[in-house]
């Protein structure tokens, strides 16, 4: 299972590159904005990450979910919170949602694996 995870980060990280390679200022100003937003401040990151997470369930962005996952991993949110945050999304985002949260339900599991 950990090669989800592996995957999912060369690719993002090489694709990352290539895109940050053409120089364009408006995409590096947006990426940039969006680093800052989830800093610590007002709000927790590990605040700042669950809303993410959320927010990405509901929009149905595999990708940002991965992402998210993988940073409140690191936040070291428990899987108790991980569920309630899966039900949030749910409730928010209606049943379209569920598929989404099987995928980041496996994902999720391949990070814990991953940690033992």
């Amino acid at each position: 299972m950990s090669n989800l995870i592996q995957e999912f980060n060369d690719y993002r990280t090489r694709m990352n590159e290539v895109i940050l390679s053409k120089d364009n200022l408006v995409i590096k100003r947006l990426w940039n904005l969006d680093t800052n937003t989830y800093a610590e401040g007002a709000l927790s990151t590990k605040t700042k990450e669950m809303l993410g997470l959320v927010a990405s369930m509901v929009l149905r962005c595999d990708d940002c979910i991965k992402y998210h996952l993988g940073k409140c991993h690191e936040q070291g949110i428990s899987t108790a919170e991980m569920y309630e945050i899966f039900a949030v999304a749910n409730i928010v985002g209606g049943t379209i949602v569920i598929p989404h949260t099987r995928r980041a339900a496996e994902y999720w599991e391949a990070l814990q694996q991953q940690q033992a």
